[in-house]
């Protein structure tokens, strides 16, 4: 029995969406893949921030970026600004890795959207982003 309860479907969604990009042959985690991109896309990060983003604890996020970093993906760089502080930053190897997830994420999301037309997808997603800034009005930026 499917449920209308948004919420509910959201949550079934993404777990459906991971299990699927289990079966991609990128050796890392889906989680793993997350920081990655985020770092991406805010290189200089600081890992408190980034666990928010990821809504981790930081420890988790420290044992993940151990792992990342000794994958020589990212690099923790002193923050100029707190000695006490450290950015992170994608390294070289990262690169065709961000490609690969890339397509990855275009293969899982093909098959989630295959049977709808370009407009009912079109919609979807703009109705999901329009959700998505109501719900996040009252967090910090995290774009």
């Amino acid at each position: 029995m499917q449920t209308q309860n948004l919420g509910f479907l959201l949550t079934d969604i993404i777990r459906l969406m991971r299990r699927e990009y289990t079966k991609s042959n990128l050796e890392m985690t889906p989680m793993q893949a997350r920081a990655l991109v985020y770092v991406a896309r805010s290189e200089g990060i600081r890992q408190v921030a980034l666990a928010e983003m990821l809504d981790i604890q930081p420890i988790t996020l420290a044992r993940l970026i151990d792992q990342l970093a000794q994958d020589n993906l990212v690099e923790r760089r002193p923050d100029p600004t707190d000695r006490r502080a450290y950015g992170l930053y994608l390294t070289d190897q990262a690169c065709p890795l961000l490609e690969k997830i890339d397509e990855e994420v275009k293969r899982v999301q093909e098959k989630a959207l295959q049977g709808l037309t370009e407009e009912q997808a079109s919609a979807m997603l703009n109705a999901l982003l329009i959700v998505h800034t109501n719900l996040s009005t009252d967090l910090p930026n995290i774009d």
